[in-house]
């Protein structure tokens, strides 16, 4: 039986797990601040989302970003034991996996930094996120995730999105030769899917965001007027197009 591409969605609140649910996608990324690259979520969220794809029987849903900031990939003391306190909530929530990364001052993946925050996981799912797409050599530092017990890792090819890193997204699928999932994600759009599918890559994964105005006024320290949100339209055409290259 052909196997379809499955699509993964970065979602910001609970209306996009249930939008994410309903049209179909594989899981879905939860995450706060997707301006900034996206930040650990809130608690809260997580519940939201475990009790939801529970209900659906979604097995294997609810992925969480755990990133203790912005600005870059490389962390202190105190930030890896807040993102290690975050994945064990996290896991102790009952997300099913979690999303990290991390880079070495050298501009190097943080293999041993890595090891301990799949060690944190206990047993979940671990993603390494495009923190590989910052490093000094992406392509090395996406073969690196071979030797580690990593499901899967998130990248563009190291380009700004991946129409542009389609080539380096190929050698990557190549290289790794199936020893880690890899998923495209960097601003896709339904358009991308199908020769993203070519390239040999194992999943795909876009924000299928839109911006709404409604939430009142801002008001004085209240941030911008309106928010983004899980766009269904958006959803539903990028699991119909990944479902089309089975075809």
């Amino acid at each position: 039986m052909p196997r379809i591409l499955p699509v993964e969605i970065a979602v910001q609140d609970a209306a996009g797990v249930r939008i994410a649910l309903r049209e179909g996608a594989a899981r879905v990324e939860l995450c706060q601040a997707l301006g900034l690259g996206g930040l650990t979520p809130s608690t809260g969220l997580v519940e939201s989302a475990v009790e939801m794809a529970r209900a659906a029987s979604a097995l294997g849903y609810v992925h969480v970003l755990v990133r203790p900031r912005g600005g870059g990939f490389v962390y202190d003391a105190d930030e890896v034991d807040v993102t290690i306190r975050d994945i064990r909530s996290m896991r102790s929530l009952g997300a099913d996996g979690v999303v990290v990364g991390a880079l070495t001052d050298a501009g190097e993946l943080d293999l041993d930094l890595l090891r301990r925050f799949v060690d944190a996981a206990e047993g979940i799912d671990v993603t390494v996120h495009r923190a590989v797409d910052a490093a000094a050599d992406p392509l090395s530092a996406v073969t690196s995730l071979a030797g580690l017990p990593v499901r899967r890792v998130l990248t563009s090819g190291g380009a700004a999105d991946c129409r542009a890193g389609r080539g380096t997204l190929a050698r990557m699928a190549a290289e790794l030769g199936g020893a880690v999932e890899l998923m495209a994600g960097g601003g896709v759009v339904v358009d991308d899917i199908v020769a993203l599918a070519e390239a040999g890559v194992d999943a795909v994964h876009l924000s299928a965001r839109s911006r709404v105005d409604r939430g009142g006024p801002s008001g004085p320290g209240g941030g911008e007027v309106g928010y983004d949100t899980t766009d269904a339209a958006i959803v539903r055409a990028a699991v119909d197009a990944a479902a089309a290259t089975a075809r």
